[in-house]
């Protein structure tokens, strides 16, 4: 389902099986997340990408064909492709270990095609091993939704108390790390919400409740899943002095402006980009212990407009999934 400009629906098309190259493995596509970041390329927020693009970075696939240098994979492994697709290794950022911030970075489905499509290239050194408690679709989600939810909670240190803003695919996977490590969890949602926000609830959240409203609770972080600017200063407000605010989206609406007491008494806001290969590496060692439990939506390959129409319009409970290759 390829992706050509603006405005206009996926279109399908029929292209050529690629070619790995050296360290590319050749990945029959089993199922593909449908993530907030696809939403925003598809109407035109993030709009640096390639066009023509096939979408989708929260891939689960079987290995086919290994480029020559390919170490530690065999034909027949159940693998993951996640958001970083490459990093460049030689940039200051790189070279510190903080290849998310890479001044070269080359995204999935976004700089390469990704995996809206039963077959796709991956660089091998920036793929994960599928636990296999996890069925494909099951697994999808945890590509990006999961490793940017870990990542986000990592961010807020000892937290005791933690609001989370958007209860969707990265909340519903973040709030179950959180309970399994004794936090409390506080979930937001568009205001009226009662699905969602019995959903939160069901989950293991202590309260739940309209992203406008007060908390009951002074809360130690707040994390933002929502691409919502204005709730940043009503997140501020709900955080104890020294607190944090995470922003965990790669776009966001226009943040307005507030008055500095709200981030005074050394409050921080701070924003997460992207992952690394570490947060992989950790998260799915951690995700099978706890055990993480996706709650997924699937869709047909030819349903993506479908899913992100769903997804735009706040109708999904937890994460969509493309399912294929059946």
């Amino acid at each position: 389902m390829v992706f050509e400009k603006t405005g206009d629906p996926l279109k399908c098309r029929e292209r050529p099986i690629p070619t790995p190259g050296d360290n590319e493995i050749l990945i029959a596509v089993k199922a593909c997340g449908i993530c907030r970041t696809d939403l925003h390329i598809y109407e035109g927020d993030l709009s640096q990408g390639k066009r023509p693009l096939v979408l989708g970075h929260e891939i689960v696939g079987m290995a086919l064909t290994l480029g020559k240098n390919v170490q530690g994979i065999s034909v027949g492994d159940r693998i993951g492709v996640p958001w970083l697709g490459k990093s460049c290794g030689r940039c200051p950022y790189c070279r510190v270990g903080r290849e998310n911030l890479c001044d070269l970075p080359v995204f999935t489905g976004y700089d390469i095609d990704g995996g809206y499509a039963e077959y796709t290239l991956a660089d091998y050194q920036y793929c994960f091993k599928i636990p296999e408690i996890y069925s494909d679709a099951e697994a999808a989600p945890l590509l990006c939704a999961g490793l940017i939810g870990y990542r986000a909670l990592r961010m807020a240190g000892e937290a005791k108390r933690i609001g989370l803003y958007g209860f969707g695919a990265a909340a519903h996977i973040g709030a179950q790390i959180a309970i399994h490590e004794e936090k409390e969890v506080y979930a937001f949602t568009r205001p009226g919400d009662l699905l969602a926000q019995n959903f939160a609830k069901n989950m293991g959240a202590v309260w739940a409740g309209d992203s406008d409203t007060a908390v009951p609770e002074i809360l130690d972080t707040a994390i933002l899943f929502a691409p919502v600017g204005a709730l940043i200063p009503l997140a501020l407000k709900n955080i104890k002095k020294g607190g944090t605010v995470v922003c965990a989206g790669i776009h966001m609406s226009m943040i307005p402006a507030f008055s500095y007491d709200l981030l005074w008494g050394e409050r921080i806001l701070r924003s997460v980009a992207n992952l690394t290969r570490q947060d992989g590496i950790d998260f799915f060692k951690i995700a099978p212990q706890i055990p993480v439990r996706t709650e997924i939506q699937t869709f047909p390959l030819e349903a993506a407009d479908d899913a992100l129409a769903s997804l735009k319009e706040g109708k999904i409970q937890g994460a969509a999934v493309l399912v294929l290759n059946s």
